[in-house]
Formats: C-alpha cells, structure tokens, sequence
C-alpha cells in the first residue's frame, strides 16, 4: 500500500516535466526544422560556388580555346578545349568548337566521333551538320557530304539563318564544281539565284559561279540584274561580256566588253575577247544588215585567210574536206586551189552558191587545221567561231 503511493507520487513529481517538454514540442521542432533549412541552403550554396568555380574555370578555357582557333592554332586550341571539358564534360559547345579545332588538325576521326555525338543530341544544327559535310568532303564520300550540306541550308542557325543558308549552299556549289558535277551545281544555283536580295557584288559572284557551270545564259541574267543595281560594276561588265561571247552573242558581248575596258583599260583577258568579237562581227558574211558588196568581199578575205592557215598548216591540207560534193574526194589544199580562180567579186555576184560553197570550204580547213596543228587566233579564231554560229545552215 505504501509503495503504491511512492509511485502515484513519483508519476505525479515527473508529469511536470513531461508537460514541460511537450509544451515545448513546436518549439524545439521549428528549431529543429531551421536548422536543416539552413544546413541545406548552406549546402546549396556551396554547391553553387563550386559549380559556378567550375564553369568559370571552363569558360576561362573555352575562350583561350577560341581565340587559338580563330588564329588557326589547332594543337593549342584542342589541349585548351579538352582542359575546359574537364569543367563541363557535356557542354555542347566545349565539344563543337574541340571537333572543329581537331578538323583543322586533320584528324577526322576524332572530329568526327564529337560532331556525330553532337548531332544525335541536335540533328538540326546547322553548324554540326556543315562541319560533318567537311569531313564527308575529305574523306571523299560524296553521298554523305551533299546529304549533311543539304540538312545544314535548311537548319537551324544562330543569327541570321537566311544568310547562314545562303553561304552553306555556296560552299556546296563550289565543291559541286570542283568535282565536275556541272549539272548538280547549275540546280544549285538557279535554286540560290531565286531567293537573291538586291546585292549587286552577290549577283556577280552567282553569275561568276554559273560561268564555272557553263551556264551562259543564267550567267548573262545574273549579270544583268547586278548591273541593274550598279552600273559601274567592273567584275558584272567583264563577266556579261564573257558570257554573251560564249553565247555567240557577239554584238552583245562587244558592248558590254567595251564598257569594261573604258573602266580597266588594263583588262588584258576582255581586251583580247573584244577583239575577237569585233573580228566575228566584220568576218560574218552571213550577218544580217550588210551589203551584197560587203558580204562579196568578206567572203574572198575569208577564203584567202584559209588558204594561208593551209600554207602555215600543211597537215590540214592533206585532209579531205566535206564543203562540195564535186570535190569530196579532193584533199582541202586541192578543193581550195581549184575553187580559188572563181573566188571573185563577179563570179560570186553571178553565181551566189559560190559564197556558202567558198564559207563551207573555209570553215572545214579551219576546223582540220586546229585538229591537226592547235588552237587558231586572230581571224582564223573569228572564222571558227562563226562556222560554230552558222552550224546546219
């Protein structure tokens, strides 16, 4: 009975104590609460100087790493690149510029392990897409360089992207052109020439790129709209003149060739194809507009021009010619010695069938003379091209 009442009373002496501390439950757990706030913000922070010690670290790299590409110095830029990796493992960028620095070091297979990685996290990036296109191009494999230049016109690009588009496919129209792929390249570029701006230097540069593809007449137009825009434009006046003259364009070819030369007298190349030009143009005797006199005469100049390329040429006289059916079984120095007395102003007045019988002789021993002894100048060049002109006639 007396121990019941010693524990009633120790119960009794400790419930203060309880009611102490559950009155101080919220309290302590509010305490207790803060301080793991704390501790993880301070944590956190940590975290953040460290992450940001981190990427300042990289950065440092990084734009070392940059200017060291800029100046072509490939082996410093990549040990630079590889440091600044080592801060940010992942960074896309660390890793782009590391593969180009390692193109430039002609290590492609390297580059390329980076670049395909690159390109599985973003297939639409302009500048991996290009960049793989340029390994594609070394290595060779042309399916694979037109597919990544043909991704990177239509990717995405920082900046401005139309312009990004347009330089890729330039860069894809001169390698086109430099592996002969004439056809392709022309597509290229009548696909680049319709979506142009009012650039006079840029129509130049498509119509100087069409010139390489053989495209004269896309050439022409090009020219023609820069000239549109700048009159004074040297390179168009030139490049119009050059494409007009292998057109066969030759009145054409003369204006705009003699504007080029009254703005660069010292144009050797325009010079020269001026003058051949002027040499077509009086050497026609089929062009349009001239007299019979004028036609009688320059057909007997012609005649007698080929009859000096023959003496300066003996292999071509040797040859046999496809002028007259009468002299088919001549050689050309035959055929031209016997058709020579009837070679006169008044025989052709009398007999006009003489001048396409004397042009078709003249134009045969020129063709077999640049076969048979190389290429022709002067009026000898003039008549070449104007058998070219007047082809099945």
């Amino acid at each position: 009975m007396q121990t019941s009442q010693q524990d009633t009373l120790g119960v009794s002496e400790k419930e203060p104590g309880l009611r102490y501390y559950l009155s101080r439950e919220p309290l302590i757990l509010t305490l207790l609460t803060a301080l793991a706030v704390l501790s993880f913000l301070g944590v956190s922070e940590l975290s953040r100087i460290y992450h940001a010690q981190l990427q300042s670290l990289g950065n440092r790299w990084f734009t070392r790493g940059v200017a060291d590409l800029k100046q072509r110095q490939f082996e410093r830029a990549v040990s630079e690149f590889r440091t600044a990796l080592l801060y940010s493992r992942d960074n896309y960028d660390y890793q782009l510029d590391l593969a180009e620095a390692l193109i430039g070091m002609k290590r492609l297979n390297e580059a390329y392990a980076y670049l395909i990685n690159l390109w599985e996290r973003e297939p639409e990036n302009g500048l991996v897409n290009l960049e793989l296109a340029r390994i594609a191009v070394q290595r060779g494999e042309t399916e694979r360089a037109l597919r990544y230049y043909h991704n990177a016109i239509y990717a995405i690009w920082p900046g401005d992207q139309e312009v990004q588009g347009r330089n890729t496919r330039l860069e894809l129209i001169r390698y086109l052109l430099s592996i002969d792929a004439r056809t392709q390249a022309q597509s290229e570029l009548i696909a680049l020439a319709a979506n142009l701006d009012d650039d006079p230097s840029m129509h130049a540069t498509v119509g100087d790129l069409f010139i390489q593809a053989q495209d004269y007449e896309h050439a022409l137009a090009e020219y023609r709209l820069s000239l549109r825009l700048d009159h004074q434009n040297l390179a168009a006046l030139a490049g119009a003149g050059l494409a007009a003259f292998e057109l066969g364009r030759y009145d054409v070819a003369q204006h705009y060739l003699q504007a080029a030369l009254a703005a660069n007298p010292n144009e050797t190349e325009s010079s020269e194809r001026l003058g051949t030009a002027e040499l077509v143009l009086k050497t026609d005797p089929f062009r349009r507009g001239i007299s019979v006199d004028q036609r009688d005469r320059i057909v007997i100049e012609a005649f007698d021009a080929a009859g000096e390329r023959l003496k300066a040429c003996p292999a071509a006289g040797i040859s046999k010619g496809t002028a007259l059916a009468a002299m088919s079984q001549l050689t050309l120095a035959e055929a031209w010695t016997k058709l020579k007395p009837q070679i006169t102003v008044q025989s052709l007045r009398r007999n006009p069938d003489l001048v396409d019988a004397a042009m078709s002789l003249v134009f045969d021993i020129e063709r077999q003379a640049k076969a048979a002894c190389g290429p022709a100048t002067g009026v000898d060049l003039a008549l070449l091209l104007i058998s070219k002109l007047h082809e099945g006639n």
